[in-house]
């Protein structure tokens, strides 16, 4: 097992490996930024090493200065977190040859894992429903293609994820518009401009399967999640187990992640995402070959740390548990709090953080980088905590959740927390019917009274 690790990320997500880290009795390396000194992560690191400037290509994103720290430290492994150079091949591939163990999959399984079209057709292989689709270079035969699926259609770029340049067309001049802009998107946030089209399933739920892989054929699963509440293809609440799951879909699932991620013979933690149609049928999507952000429901259902199982499997441990070992019980929720301004078509918000008070209690988990005096950076991704509870079952949850987010209070910068409160209190959402575009299309146009939280204020005499 390491002796020490660098974890090449910042914010939540860098607390939470090193609190896995320090129970597994490995130091931990952290890095920051010009903007970061003094941050959280790189207070609950035994070490930590400054790394550059606050704009994230001077310094989360130099895969060199990274390396380069890692050595310098003694690190024999680097952890990448998600987002930033999580599911990089090329940073991966040059941990490896500085004599250094990436922390997740093999750079050649990221890299053809990370490619929508290669991954497509060896779910195809492995006998996994596929969304139908098409690929091509020249946008005529994207257009005739898409003629012959049947509109509407999305363009996904072939690379990366996070709905980036992803967008719907219902006929071929808005999928003419949409080809071109998805591109742009593409080349700047990838490097590759290559998009690819898939035919739109209407009323469909995000459903993603947890797994992990030993590298040499043996996967088990952790039950699936429910990520269908999403804000412009952000997910915002995540559930864990789906309420539109039953045990007979839910081990046509299962089994459909762990024939793909066997067929790949993954290596590590991942998670297979499909399309659930209203009738029941479901479609492989893609696989990010990293930890989700949210993985803590998984963790709460099941009782286990899945940061300390991906560490494990890099290090060439075999897989802990066989399938039957893994027990769902009770049923979580995630909600992701995050510095934006509902008022202001959530427009990201920076700035210094008088107030933090955090929720306790019962069965309820923070995952945060945030304290009070802190001053959030204009530089990186908006989320300040994710807000995690466990219940007996849904409705159990549900209830903790609202009352977690109630004792929730941030003064100094705005918030969704009030958005957040109004989502949970929709009443469909209460009744398990969503889908993809439900924000969209019940909450499009819905407003909390304000963006900045403060019921403590409120509350004073």
């Amino acid at each position: 097992m390491f002796r020490k690790v660098l974890i090449a990320n910042r914010g939540e997500i860098a607390c939470r490996i090193a609190a896995t880290l320090r129970e597994m009795e490995v130091r931990s390396v952290a890095v920051c930024s010009d903007a970061d000194r003094g941050a959280m992560h790189t207070r609950v690191a035994d070490e930590v090493r400054a790394i550059g400037s606050a704009e994230p290509r001077a310094s989360y994103l130099d895969a060199e200065g990274l390396i380069r720290a890692a050595q310098e430290s003694g690190a024999q492994a680097i952890h990448p977190g998600y987002g930033f150079l999580a599911e990089n091949a090329e940073f991966a591939a040059a941990v490896e040859a500085a004599g250094l163990v990436f922390l997740g999959p093999t750079p050649d399984q990221v890299r053809a894992l990370g490619d929508k079209r290669t991954v497509r057709e060896l779910a195809r292989r492995a006998g996994v429903p596929v969304v139908p689709g098409a690929e091509g270079q020249e946008t005529e035969s994207l257009v005739r293609a898409a003629q012959k699926l049947g509109y509407p259609v999305m363009i996904k770029a072939a690379l990366g994820g996070g709905g980036k340049g992803m967008r719907s067309a219902a006929g071929a001049a808005e999928l003419r518009e949409g080809i071109e802009g998805a591109r742009r998107v593409a080349l700047s946030g990838f490097g590759d401009a290559s998009v690819y089209l898939e035919r739109r399933i209407e009323r469909a739920r995000h459903v993603e399967v947890q797994v992990a892989g030993d590298g040499r054929g043996d996967v088990v699963h952790f039950f699936e999640r429910e990520c269908s509440l999403q804000r412009r293809h952000q997910k915002v609440v995540e559930e864990c187990p789906s309420a539109a799951v039953d045990e007979p879909l839910r081990a046509r699932l299962t089994a459909a992640a762990v024939a793909f991620a066997r067929a790949a013979r993954y290596r590590g933690v991942g998670t297979v995402e499909f399309l659930l149609a209203p009738s029941g049928e479901f479609f492989f999507l893609e696989m990010n070959t990293r930890l989700q952000v949210e993985h803590p429901v998984t963790e709460l259902v099941t009782s286990i740390d899945l940061v300390k199982l991906q560490i494990a499997l890099a290090a060439g441990k075999p897989l802990p548990y066989k399938q039957q070992d893994i027990v769902w019980r009770g049923h979580a929720i995630e909600c992701r709090v995050t510095s934006e301004d509902p008022t202001r078509a959530f427009a990201p918000d920076a700035g210094h953080i008088h107030t933090a008070h955090l929720p306790g209690g019962p069965w309820v988990r923070v995952d945060t980088h945030v304290f009070p005096g802190y001053t959030t950076p204009p530089y990186y991704d908006s989320l300040l905590a994710k807000v995690v509870v466990w219940g007996r079952d849904r409705k159990e949850a549900l209830a903790r959740m609202r009352r977690a987010l109630d004792e929730t209070h941030m003064e100094g910068v705005h918030t969704n927390l009030d958005y957040l409160a109004l989502v949970l209190s929709e009443p469909r959402f209460e009744a398990g019917d969503i889908d993809v575009e439900f924000v969209q299309r019940h909450l499009a146009d819905t407003q909390p009274r304000n963006g900045r939280v403060s019921r403590a204020a409120a509350a004073a005499p």
